[in-house]
């Protein structure tokens, strides 16, 4: 009977991001974005599955996942970490091991847009790193949390579910504090973090009406906020934000919103002709008028400023993969696949674009 760390040696020796096991089916690795089943090894079972999560779940862990049907926690194999999630389906035990890098890259060596840089230099504000699940938001904050760890002297403070990258020693003090272990609720922890004279607050993700709120509050009281959210765009961020809120707060809101944020960016990781993934993005800075379209609700407007500001830093997922595309770096018929407005595309392309990254 194999146990569950020869699976997790596989995902690490095969470059794989995630790692599931679902009842019926082999292990499955994602690399690069394709799944592929582990062929070696057995269709696993309930049983089987059920037995390898239990091999590494603490007594406390085991209640938990018993009460919840799910839980989010962290694993370590060697020098590896993964975040896993287990949960039930069709009343069988199923997981998923996201495989966490051993070292924070940096900025650069992730190929991220240039600008990231400059959100390390921020004293205060909001800066959103936006997408879909697996597509480099915890990563790519990481790179600019650490390039403040290793640039500036700030106390840094993360709110995580699990824990997933642990930045090493540097000139800054960092505390990461893990929901369930360090603090019994992302609630809690929030408004507790203003207590402990934080400059830089992570916020693992903005998930529901008290994280958004306190986010916010968090980033007026003249902190430096970072947070992902699961959206698709920079208009889509600041409707879901807005809308968490009863009407007869929303006013309010984009007033708080308009005030402290200071970027979006929405990230997807593209197929490479070059093998791997590059990332593609569209930026939102926070510039007069980005701020004055926030306050009147007027976020359709959003994509038009994004479209007219270049010279802001400004960048339309569209016209982004179009520069890809142009340094040869994905193809025409992939980018296409992951854009909103196809026609904008092609438009980008026949006047063949060149972003600056």
């Amino acid at each position: 009977m194999f146990k569950i760390n020869d699976l997790l040696q596989v995902a690490i020796n095969k470059n794989a991001s995630d790692l599931h096991l679902i009842a019926g089916y082999n292990p499955t690795i994602r690399i690069s974005g394709k799944l592929y089943p582990i062929n070696e090894f057995p269709l696993l079972s309930h049983e089987m599955i059920f037995s390898m999560i239990e091999e590494i779940l603490t007594p406390e862990q085991k209640v938990i996942f018993a009460t919840n049907k799910e839980f989010d926690f962290s694993h370590k194999i060697e020098n590896w970490r993964f975040r896993v999630n287990i949960y039930t389906q069709q009343g069988t035990a199923a997981a998923d091991f996201r495989l966490i890098p051993k070292n924070i890259k940096t900025i650069d060596e992730l190929f991220l847009p240039s600008i990231c840089h400059k959100f390390a230099e921020i004293n205060q504000g909001l800066v959103l790193i936006v997408g879909p699940t697996g597509h480099g938001k915890t990563t790519t904050i990481a790179s600019i949390i650490q390039e403040i760890n290793t640039k500036h002297t700030k106390n840094i403070l993360t709110i995580e579910d699990p824990v997933e990258y642990v930045f090493p020693k540097g000139l800054s003090l960092v505390s990461q504090r893990e929901v369930t272990w360090d603090t019994l609720s992302w609630n809690k922890a929030l408004k507790s973090a203003l207590r402990e004279d934080p400059d830089v607050v992570l916020v693992g993700e903005m998930r529901d009406y008290e994280t958004i709120a306190a986010s916010l509050t968090i980033a007026e009281t003249g902190h430096l906020v970072f947070a992902t959210l699961h959206t698709n765009s920079a208009a889509q961020t600041i409707d879901r934000i807005v809308d968490v809120f009863p009407s007869d707060q929303q006013s309010q809101i984009r007033l708080q919103l308009s005030n402290v944020l200071e970027a979006i960016v929405s990230i997807r990781l593209i197929p490479s002709l070059e093998g791997g993934r590059v990332p593609a993005c569209e930026i939102l800075t926070a510039t007069g008028a980005v701020r004055s379209t926030i306050r009147e609700g007027k976020t359709h407007l959003i994509d038009n400023v994004i479209q007219t500001s270049a010279e802001y830093s400004m960048v339309s997922l569209e016209k982004y993969l179009a520069g890809l595309i142009s340094q040869s770096k994905v193809s025409f018929d992939e980018a296409k696949r992951w854009v909103l407005r196809p026609q904008e595309l092609e438009r980008y392309m026949e006047a063949k674009t060149v972003v600056k990254m």
